[in-house]
């Protein structure tokens, strides 16, 4: 193989891109809350510019988890492949992918109006601090949420150009959503974590995981039903957080007996919770217009 084709290969696995799963649970808040603020379909142009974003600061950030990581992954069975954990790739470089993609990010974002582009500053600053969070915190997945659900305040600044009540509501409810499924995923690595001396909520939550992530989801379908209430959704959109509500059911399923499989299969099968609130969004703006 090439040796081009091999740094391209490495760069490719530094960015996740053969795991779309975090992109799309990035996507589906950004995507709620395009089209609440635009009533509907947004601007193409805004549409691409925050789609495209989504990609580059999801893989930025994961380049700077693992950058943070690089002295935790090789103890953990999930992570020693990754690149910087094997040495693949170097720390050098990892910093270079991370400044490559958030400058094409901004340049995207300078395309929107002055508001959107203060937030994203802040955005930056949360993508960036994130990862050091599990050395000093237990709550790394809160502010997870706040990083992953930075999306939300920005698109109402980029459609509306202001950020009413229902922007922070669904961006408290997304906040709540992350802090549960990364709590899944670090179940899969908590006794690899308590043995390297990392911290989360799986291991903060101890033995009552399943009672705390049952009242997060139950917290976050509260919050999300307030705002559309607020945003004044109807009929399609209850009936999607109800499919969201069985799907929640279903994840407790999956993860009863806390095994890293079933654990991990939760935290993917949140890609459909997201999607299902989207599609109550979508049909109640397409099928609905005069009730918006």
């Amino acid at each position: 193989m090439p040796r081009w084709r091999e740094r391209l290969g490495q760069y490719w696995k530094l960015v996740r891109g053969d795991r779309p799963i975090g992109t799309l649970l990035l996507l589906w808040p950004t995507w709620w809350a395009l089209w609440i603020a635009a009533g509907g379909l947004p601007p193409l142009w805004t549409l691409f510019v925050f789609t495209a974003g989504v990609w580059l600061t999801r893989s930025a950030g994961c380049v700077i988890n693992d950058y943070a990581d690089r002295w935790l992954d090789p103890q953990v069975e999930r992570t020693r492949e990754r690149p910087l954990a094997t040495g693949a790739v170097s720390g050098r470089e990892a910093l270079a992918v991370f400044a490559v993609l958030m400058l094409i990010a901004f340049g995207l974002v300078l395309t929107m109006n002055r508001l959107t582009v203060w937030l994203s500053v802040v955005g930056l600053l949360l993508a960036a601090s994130y990862p050091y969070l599990k050395r000093y915190t237990y709550l790394p997945q809160v502010y997870l949420g706040l990083a992953f659900g930075w999306g939300i305040p920005m698109a109402f600044a980029a459609v509306q150009g202001a950020l009413p009540a229902e922007a922070w509501l669904l961006y408290g409810a997304n906040i709540l959503w992350a802090t549960a499924y990364d709590t899944w995923y670090a179940m899969v690595d908590r006794e690899d974590d308590i043995r390297a001396g990392s911290k989360s909520t799986a291991i903060l939550f101890g033995d009552l995981d399943l009672v705390i992530q049952g009242i997060l989801y139950a917290l976050t379908l509260l919050v999300l039903a307030r705002a559309g209430v607020q945003a004044g959704l109807g009929p399609y959109y209850w009936a999607g957080l109800g499919v969201a509500l069985l799907l929640v059911a279903w994840e407790f399923r999956m993860a009863r007996g806390r095994d890293r499989a079933g654990c991990f299969r939760a935290f993917l099968h949140n890609n459909w919770i997201g999607m299902a609130v989207f599609a109550g969004i979508v049909l109640h703006y397409a099928l609905q217009p005069a009730t918006a």
